[in-house]
C-alpha cells in the first residue's frame, strides 16, 4: 500500500484524486496589494506575454501560463509573488484587520507573511517567527521586495514565543501554519511521500499541539487562530485540534471559502473527534485542481 491509500475511505472521487496528484500544478501567483492593484498586475503580466486567469473566490490569486513568473519584471519589483492557490487559505480565512498586532508562527519563507502585510495594508504589527535560521534570509528577502514594513522578524521556538518586546500583552490574531509532513505538495515535490505515513504523523503532531496550545495563549480574548497544515493525515489536521478542544478556551468557527471542499473529519482509524470538527475543512488537490491543505478557525473564549 501506498502512503495514500489509507485516505480512500474519506475522499469522495479517489480515482479523480489519484489523477490529480499525478499532475503537475499549474503556476499560480498572488499581487502584492502594497505595491500596485490586480487590473495593474494583469495588465503588466499580458505585457510581457504571460496569459493570465483570473480565480473568482479571490481577486489577488492569478493563474499564468509561465514556467517562471519570477522572472518577469512585476516579480522583480514586487507587484506579485509565487504562492499556491491553496497556500492562500489561511491568511484569507484569519483575514486581520489593519492595525491589529498578528503573530505568525512559523513563517518563513514567507508567503502567508507578506499576504499577511497586505491585508493588514501595511499596518500594525506583524511579527513574523521562524525556528530555522537558515530559511530567514529567504523571509526577510520575500518582505523587503514586496515593501512590507510592518513586519518584525524573530528566529525563536513557536512553542516558548512571548510577546516581550513588542509592547502588547496578546496578538488580536494568530497563523499557525506549522510543520507537518507535507503530502499536500506531492505535485510539486516528487519525493513528499517518501518519509509519511501513520507513524511519522503521530510524532509530528505532539509539536504541532504545542504551537497551537501557544498560540491560543498569547491571543486576547475573542481573538482568532488558524491552524492549517499541507498534508491530508488526520492525525495532524482533526486530531490535533480536537485534543486542543479538550483543554484550551477555544471554540471552532465556521468560514467561508469559495473553492470546493470537503469538511472536517469527525472520526478516523478507530477514534472519534468532537462533532464540531465538521466546521474546519480540508481541500483536495481533485476539487480545484491545487495542492491538498487544511484549515480550521478558532476563536479564543477565555
Amino acid at each position: 500500500m501506498d502512503a495514500l491509500e489509507r485516505y480512500e475511505p474519506i475522499i469522495d472521487d479517489y480515482d479523480a484524486f489519484r489523477e490529480a496528484v499525478a499532475r503537475p500544478l499549474p503556476s499560480v501567483v498572488r499581487v502584492n496589494g502594497i505595491k500596485t492593484e490586480p487590473e495593474r498586475a494583469v495588465a503588466a503580466l499580458e505585457t510581457e506575454g504571460v496569459a493570465v486567469t483570473r480565480r473568482e473566490w479571490n481577486d489577488s490569486v492569478l493563474e499564468v501560463d509561465a514556467a517562471k513568473p519570477g522572472n518577469t519584471w512585476p516579480y522583480f519589483h514586487g507587484w506579485i509573488h509565487g504562492q499556491e492557490e491553496v497556500s492562500a487559505i489561511p491568511a484569507a480565512v484569519l483575514d486581520p484587520e489593519p492595525g491589529d498586532a498578528v503573530w505568525d508562527t512559523c513563517a518563513a519563507p514567507g508567503s502567508k507573511t507578506t499576504q499577511l502585510a497586505d491585508l493588514l495594508d501595511d499596518t500594525g504589527l506583524l511579527v513574523a517567527n521562524d525556528d530555522n535560521l537558515g530559511r530567514l534570509s529567504a523571509l526577510r528577502s520575500n518582505a523587503e521586495r514586496l515593501g512590507a514594513t510592518c513586519v518584525a522578524v524573530t528566529n525563536d521556538d513557536a512553542r516558548r514565543f512571548t510577546t516581550e518586546g513588542f509592547g502588547i500583552d496578546a496578538f488580536d490574531a494568530v497563523l499557525a501554519d506549522v510543520p507537518c509532513t507535507c503530502e499536500g505538495t506531492i505535485r510539486k515535490n516528487a519525493d513528499a511521500l517518501d518519509t509519511v505515513g501513520r507513524e511519522a504523523s503521530l510524532n509530528i503532531a505532539a509539536l504541532q499541539a504545542d504551537i497551537l496550545r501557544r498560540a491560543i495563549s498569547l491571543t486576547r480574548d475573542g481573538g482568532t487562530v488558524v491552524y492549517s497544515t499541507c498534508t491530508f493525515a488526520p492525525e495532524e489536521n482533526e486530531g490535533v485540534v480536537d485534543r486542543v478542544l479538550d483543554d484550551e478556551p477555544v471554540e471552532l468557527r465556521e468560514f467561508e471559502v469559495a473553492l470546493d471542499s470537503s469538511p472536517g473529519l469527525t472520526a478516523w482509524d478507530g477514534e472519534t473527534y468532537d462533532d464540531a470538527l465538521a466546521k474546519t475543512k480540508r481541500f483536495y488537490p481533485h476539487q480545484n485542481d491545487t495542492g491538498g491543505f487544511f484549515c480550521a478557525k478558532l476563536e479564543v473564549a477565555r
